[in-house]
């Protein structure tokens, strides 16, 4: 018997943007399931990669707020704004955490910053190639209503001047 251990190489840089990936869903089917000591497992274990930590820090600090635990809640929703200071969705949940704890002022000042957030970084919008010509086909018809509206003021004012 031969008492050499195989090591299994670190993954590649995609390999683990996927396994982070995977750990996202497997923890937020965990939280809707109310298993939150695993959740919280699969997301601890993902921290290894490095990859994507914001949003598995806000993702450990929604499962930390559903299980009632709101001091863990709390530092895991700074960890993520420590790791992207325009995490809206964490400044939000942050500013729930402390409305629960009782901190108001706290709560109040957060809540603000949270909503300045969403209005300087609204979030990126993903649209189906289908929406996109929709939207497309939507604003030449609009301009080309404005364009037919400003033609026929124009040509009523040169009715009403002649």
């Amino acid at each position: 018997m031969s008492t050499q251990t195989q090591t299994q190489p670190f993954p590649t840089p995609a390999e683990q943007e996927q396994l982070v990936t995977d750990a996202l869903a497997r923890a937020e089917e965990h939280r809707k399931h109310k298993e939150f000591k695993e959740g919280i497992h699969v997301l601890v274990e993902a921290l290894r990669y490095g990859v994507n930590k914001a949003m598995i820090y806000y993702r450990l600090g929604n499962i930390y707020i559903d299980a009632g635990d709101l001091s863990r809640a709390e530092y895991a929703y700074k960890r993520a704004l420590e790791i992207d200071p325009r995490h809206v969705n964490a400044m939000h949940n942050l500013a729930i955490v402390y409305k629960r704890q009782g901190k108001i002022s706290l709560y109040v000042k957060t809540y603000k910053k949270s909503q300045r957030l969403e209005l300087r970084h609204p979030r990126s919008v993903r649209l189906s190639p289908d929406d996109k010509h929709r939207l497309y086909r939507f604003g030449w018809h609009g301009f080309l209503i404005a364009l037919g509206g400003v033609g026929l003021l124009l040509l009523l004012l040169y009715a009403f001047l002649h």
